[in-house]
């Protein structure tokens, strides 16, 4: 099999000009029901995707966005698998993204959260039309055999059931609602207006802001300048750890538990460390020129 890649629904970087959040997923989406029928809908499985893209810069689509494309996957009967290894467990304000983004899926992947990354485990959790599926192809072959060496292993089990007893009994989700909402106002706040900065990005306890060498081009810095790992470096010095992505973006992932007075703090040592790289690049203008 192939694995196609259609466009990324990112509205800072990827819309038109003058088009709208809206406008934008519903060119993605046509774009994508073009290509369905392009390649013939008999030939595509499943469209994959995370509810927020975790890794690839925090990259959270327009309100709209999956319901259009599901519409697309419904209309081709084409199974969407959501891909909650990082959105899953209450990372975006809800116990799986795809309540976040309205998102029905058909097969769900999870992982890390699932132990607090405390032991390695993953799972993958089918709808029962897949099932039946399955249960049938099975039955016509008399039966299928399937299975990993270490799946089911009994003390990485052990500590994923005690870990989402854990998360009921402390309320994680409640947590997060209470704090996801002061640490996206507070990027916001800090960062939206940095000239430094581009784009502030973000939902529930997971957020980004992308460092670009031009604001009203949109223009991102030479990557060889490495402008992302020297705020890196500059929050070692404030006592952050932070996380460069591409195009120079700054990830923020803290721990679930994380109170408001820690995101208040940690949001200073990033400004302090901001501050710094800021008039770090300013002497080295001045001495270029």
């Amino acid at each position: 099999g192939r694995f196609h890649h259609v466009g990324t629904p990112h509205h800072y970087h990827n819309a038109k000009q003058g088009e709208s959040e809206e406008d934008f997923a519903t060119r993605l989406a046509q774009e994508l029901d073009d290509y369905i029928i392009q390649e013939g809908p008999e030939t595509v499985a499943a469209f994959w995707a995370e509810p927020t893209m975790g890794a690839g810069g925090v990259i959270v689509p327009p309100r709209t966005y999956f319901e259009k494309i599901q519409a697309v996957l419904k209309k081709h009967d084409v199974l969407f698998v959501a891909d909650e290894v990082i959105c899953g467990f209450g990372r975006t304000g809800n116990y799986w993204g795809c309540q976040t983004f309205g998102i029905t899926p058909d097969i769900l992947v999870c992982a890390k959260a699932l132990s607090s990354s405390y032991l390695p485990i993953s799972a993958v959790m089918v709808n029962e039309r897949v099932f039946q599926g399955i249960a049938e192809g099975s039955s016509a072959v008399g039966t299928w055999g399937h299975g990993f060496t270490y799946s089911g292993h009994p003390v990485a089990a052990a500590v994923a059931i005690e870990t989402l007893k854990i998360y009921d009994e402390i309320d994680l989700i409640g947590h997060v609602k209470s704090v996801g909402p002061h640490l996206q106002a507070e990027l916001q706040r800090r960062f939206a207006n940095h000239p430094m900065v581009g784009e502030v990005r973000g939902v529930g306890m997971v957020g980004a802001i992308e460092l670009v060498e031009d604001k009203a081009a949109k223009k991102n810095f030479d990557p060889a300048r490495k402008i992302g790992p020297r705020l890196v470096k500059h929050g070692e010095e404030q006592g952050v750890i932070l996380r460069a992505m591409m195009n120079d973006s700054i990830g923020f992932s803290p721990p679930l538990v994380i109170t408001k007075e820690e995101v208040t703090e940690m949001l200073d040592r990033v400004e302090r460390s901001l501050d710094a790289l800021s008039v770090e690049l300013r002497r080295e203008s001045i001495a270029a020129v």
